[in-house]
Formats: C-alpha cells, sequence, structure tokens
C-alpha cells in the first residue's frame, strides 16, 4: 500500500544520496522499459516517475501531474495531493497508468487513470490526460479502491486491488480505454484482516497472486510480508500450497524481512534479457526504516516462485 516512498537499487546496492533527485520509493508500480530506459512509478505527490540509472540507482524524473484533476476533490476531499499505489502498462500505443486517491485507514478512496504516448519527458510527446475514476469506493462498500494493478491476458485487460476491509477484488477492464469494461459486482479474490497490495503473474499455465499480509508504513516496525497463491483461471479460485482457497484466508509464506530489510511488501515481476525478477519495497534497518526498492532474482521450482 501507500505512504512513504523510497529509493532504490539493483542487487548491488549503491549508497543515495539524501536529496530528493534520489527519492524514498514505496509501493513501486511494475517495471517498464520503453526505447532502452527503464521505468517505474512510486507514491508521492502527484505520482513519482522513476528512470534508472547505470549505477541502478532511480532518479526522480518529471512529475505526471502539474495540476491535479478537479475530481481528486471531489470525490476525495481528504486527499491533499499524495497518491498512492501507481500501476503501469502499455495497451498498443498508449501508457495506462492507474493510481490511488485516498487518505490513510479510510475506504474513501478512487482510483484514477492517466494516458500517454511516452515516459519520457524530454520527448515532445510527453503529457499525461486525465481519464478519470476508474473505480470509487464508499464507507458503506466491502472494499477499497486503492492499490491497483494491472495484467494483459489473451486480449482482455484485467485490474486487481484492495486494502483491508473484505480483502482482493477484480474487474475487468476496457483494453481500448483503460476504463471499466462493465459494472458487474467486483470478484473477491483473497481475504484476510490485514492484506493490500495486489499484484497477479502468469507463468506456465498458472495465474499467481501476491499479496501482502502485514501492516505497512511503519519503518522497522512494519510487518508486511508477501504472501502467494495460485489459480488456472485468473478469475480464481487461488489457493495456496496447502490447498487453501485465499478467499478463506490462505496464502503461502513467500518473502518475509530478513536482516536489515524489513517488511517487504509491493511486489512485481520485471523481465530483463531472459532472467525475472521480484521488485519491491522494503524498510532499510540500517538508515532508521528509509524505504527503498529492491530487485531479487526470481526462479521457479515445482511451480511455484521463488527468490535467489
Amino acid at each position: 500500500m501507500l505512504l512513504f516512498a523510497l529509493a532504490a537499487v539493483l542487487p548491488v546496492r549503491a549508497q543515495v544520496p539524501r536529496d530528493e533527485t534520489y527519492p524514498r520509493i514505496h509501493d513501486p508500480s511494475t517495471v517498464v522499459e520503453e526505447n532502452g530506459a527503464t521505468w517505474c512509478l512510486s507514491t508521492g505527490n502527484g505520482v513519482l516517475l522513476l528512470k534508472r540509472e547505470q549505477d541502478g540507482r532511480w532518479k526522480r524524473e518529471a512529475p505526471l501531474f502539474k495540476d491535479y484533476p478537479a475530481w481528486h476533490k471531489t470525490e476525495v476531499p481528504e486527499n491533499k495531493g499524495h497518491l498512492w499505489a501507481p500501476d503501469i502498462i502499455r495497451v498498443n500505443d498508449k501508457w495506462f497508468i492507474y493510481y490511488s486517491v485516498s487518505s490513510f485507514g479510510s475506504n474513501h478512496s478512487a482510483i484514477g487513470l492517466l494516458t500517454g504516448k511516452t515516459l519520457d519527458p524530454a520527448s515532445k510527446d510527453y503529457g499525461w490526460k486525465d481519464e478519470g475514476v476508474v473505480i470509487r469506493s464508499r464507507r458503506p462498500d466491502r472494499f477499497n479502491a486503492i492499490d491497483p494493478a494491472v495484467i494483459l491476458d489473451d486480449g482482455k485487460l484485467w485490474m486487481s486491488y484492495g486494502s483491508f476491509w473484505e480483502g482482493i477484488f477484480l474487474i475487468e477492464l476496457d483494453p481500448e480505454t483503460g476504463l471499466r469494461k462493465n459494472h458487474d459486482a467486483p470478484l473477491r479474490l483473497a481475504m484476510y484482516p490485514e492484506i493490500e497490495a495486489p499484484f497477479i503473474h502468469k507463468n506456465d499455465g498458472w495465474y499467481y497472486l501476491f499479496v501482502n499480509w502485514g501492516k505497512c508504513c511503519r519503518g522497522v516496525d512494519s510487518t508486511y510480508e508477501i504472501r502467494v497463491g495460485r489459480s488456472r483461471k485468473i478469475t480464481g479460485p487461488y489457493l495456496d500450497k496447502d490447498g487453501t482457497d485465499m478467499k478463506d484466508g490462505g496464502g503461502s509464506p513467500f518473502l518475509a524481512t530478513q536482516g536489515r530489510h524489513i517488511g517487504p511488501g509491493h511486489a512485481s515481476i520485471f523481465r530483463e534479457r531472459g532472467k525475472e525478477w521480484l521488485v519491491h519495497h522494503y524498510y532499510d534497518r540500517e538508515r532508521r526504516g528509509r524505504s527503498d526498492l529492491r530487485m531479487l532474482p526470481l526462479k521457479w521450482q515445482e511451480g511455484w516462485p521463488a527468490v535467489e
């Protein structure tokens, strides 16, 4: 989920300056490539756009928003411009960027959409169009409309999302517009008392649902851990290694606190030069809980993901 922001590393870590050229990174999006450059988005004021440098650091680029859309205040008056947990996907000739408008501890939330032609602020084609609200939640709703994660599968575009309340949900999107395809009831995929930050990845005919259990945003006191289940259908059911449905509290342990790396969360998978990496944030015990981004080599063992 949410709140801070981070500065990033590859498996070999660089010293990160204090200035906001290399900001904290929290809730990293799916990592993507465009014209030989590698990009990522992060929670922050106006959503942070980050470009990976040769030494592995992530440098802050131009903000996505010059002015916030009026609907932010109409839909979520409590929000102060700090936008959470973005995700990104390229469909045909456009980038779709999804992001969360909310406030801490509330499900009075909305997921918005931006579209644009390029991620490079130096390009004459750079710029983002507000496409409005994809889905909203209000206090009577069973879900919280934050933490979007998108996947294009056999021509169909899907978005998983959710935080606490009654868990993780799935809706289908229109790949032409990026907006919600219909207004059928969202499909619940997973439930746990403290759950959020879903991500769906397809591998060898299986769909894998990664989620966070625990609490984020508490520095070294964060309790985040990543859990996983799998299904033959994107709509579920997602079962863990013991066969427990994730809707019933299932979820196999995947990655938890290790040494200095506290509370790993907000997983995604990046493929580069034939190798897959698990992308996630964590809180650095050796830097007073500073949130940071880490990429770990990912492998598949007996039909399940594992980090090296």
